[in-house]
């Protein structure tokens, strides 16, 4: 596979001037920053980005203040106890998303977040010590204990509330198979393991966050 040296170049001469490639570049927050967040905006990023799946984002974030509301500001204490009627009455609800398969994840992740919360003293705390050269295995653990959240829908949750993660998106997987590393999205645990060592290699080579690397490398595929 290609160094940093060569990614860094190549991103330079798309884009003209270290300045002009940095504001192209993703930010991830503080560790700080993620222990801070209320658990209350963790459960509502994570009902976001389940009801983001396979939606228009912008039709889905124009009803979420009815969300917020009907969801009692996202409370993982409140929300817990939501059971089948109540969901069975959102179903009737024109102001939100009526998919009742995702409106049953939202109380499901909320005794994620609770149980999370229990073990490690906060969610917040839990995501901002998790490392990011086993981020891979992050997603894992929020795909398996977690609802509605298999696919690229954890790692893009991850970005969503500052946590830095790679992503798997279509131009990534391309660079990476340009470079003969995968050939498709890594679903399974031996291709999440082959990509999460390319990134942390290049992540020794430059000291840079994964989220920009992963940018950097979709900027070399060419449209």
């Amino acid at each position: 596979m290609h160094d940093y040296k060569w990614l860094n170049e190549y991103c330079l001469n798309r884009f003209g001037s270290a300045a002009a490639l940095e504001a192209h570049l993703p930010v991830p927050a503080s560790e700080q920053q993620l222990r801070a967040l209320g658990a209350d905006r963790y459960l509502s990023m994570l009902a976001l980005r389940v009801f983001r799946a396979g939606l228009k984002h912008s039709l889905v974030d124009a009803k979420w203040p009815a969300f917020e509301q009907v969801f009692f500001g996202f409370d993982p204490q409140k929300v817990v106890l939501m059971g089948a009627e109540h969901l069975e009455r959102l179903m009737q609800d024109t102001r939100i998303i009526r998919h009742l398969g995702k409106l049953k994840s939202v109380p499901r992740n909320a005794q994620l977040i609770l149980d999370i919360a229990h073990e490690h003293g906060s969610f917040g705390n839990f995501i901002a010590n998790w490392p990011v050269t086993d981020i891979v295995g992050l997603w894992q653990y929020l795909a398996k204990h977690g609802s509605q959240l298999g696919g690229l829908s954890a790692p893009r949750f991850l970005r969503m509330i500052g946590k830095d993660t790679f992503i798997p998106t279509t131009d990534v997987v391309a660079a990476l198979n340009a470079q003969n590393i995968i050939d498709k999205v890594p679903n399974s645990q031996r291709d999440r393991a082959t990509v999460q060592a390319v990134f942390n290699q290049l992540h020794q080579e430059s000291g840079r966050p994964l989220c920009q690397l992963s940018a950097m490398l979709a900027f070399t595929v060419n449209h």
